[in-house]
């Protein structure tokens, strides 16, 4: 008998351990800058500068939002988003938007991390 639990604790360990790997296989992440938010349609649309095209995904309900003041996470809120997004080109009229890597399946985003800004060569 105790044997059979000890299959049934390790049959269990293994199906967990399957589905977080298989879940973080399926997800993919794209590197790119956040061009327009969307918060009544919860959309946000990323140009991503190597594949030189945009992608428009729609964030999730519970997807969260890291930046490198915030690295636990937090909720992501659009209008929040959409208000940095003003801001940062308010402060710089030649950037495009805000430096993120978003992790999503199909076209659904689950993580946006904003990414550090670029520092400047040291002269």
């Amino acid at each position: 008998m105790a044997s059979y639990r000890g299959w049934v604790r390790a049959s269990a360990a293994l199906a967990t351990a399957l589905a977080v790997v298989m879940g973080s296989v399926f997800a993919d992440e794209i590197y790119g800058v956040i061009t327009k938010v969307d918060p009544e349609a919860r959309k946000i649309t990323v140009f991503q500068k190597k594949a030189d095209k945009e992608t428009v995904l729609i964030v999730d309900e519970d997807a969260e939002l890291i930046t490198p003041k915030d690295e636990s996470g937090s909720k992501v809120d659009l209008k929040k988003m959409e208000k940095m997004l003003s801001k940062s080109k308010e402060r710089n009229p030649d950037a495009k938007g805000i430096r993120v890597r978003v992790t999503h399946e199909g076209d659904k985003a689950s993580k946006i991390e904003v990414l550090a800004k670029k520092k400047a060569a040291a002269e």
